[in-house]
């Protein structure tokens, strides 16, 4: 597989972990476009919001658990966006399901 975020759960490319467990890996942007921006995955490779199904959709709420922690853990203000993209018309650049943690600013909206 050629997915760029299938490499960092294997380890293939490096990145900055912020968290890991069997199921979800946290890590931060390279391209940061607020002072707080971390991604989060699932480590299964689940192609965009329109992939999650039955026996993949508690990986979903399990990745919202972890990011709730991290906020805490890290003292991220209680104030951030969380922020998916579906489809390369939507801004997805990478198709394996992830999602943007944003903060440490005010956000405008709309976004984009």
């Amino acid at each position: 597989m050629d997915c760029i975020f299938c490499k960092i759960v294997s380890k293939d490319i490096p990145a900055e972990i912020l968290y890991e467990n069997e199921s979800v890996l946290v890590f931060k942007d390279l391209n940061p476009v607020a002072p707080i921006h971390f991604l989060a995955i699932t480590k299964e490779h689940i192609s965009c919001t329109n992939d999650i199904n039955s026996k993949n959709k508690h990986l979903i709420g399990e990745i919202f658990e972890v990011i709730s922690l991290i906020c805490k853990k890290k003292d991220i203000p209680t104030e951030y966006r969380i922020v998916n993209n579906c489809g390369a018309k939507a801004g997805q650049t990478v198709p394996h399901i992830h999602f943007h943690i944003l903060g440490g600013r005010e956000l405008s909206w709309p976004p984009g």
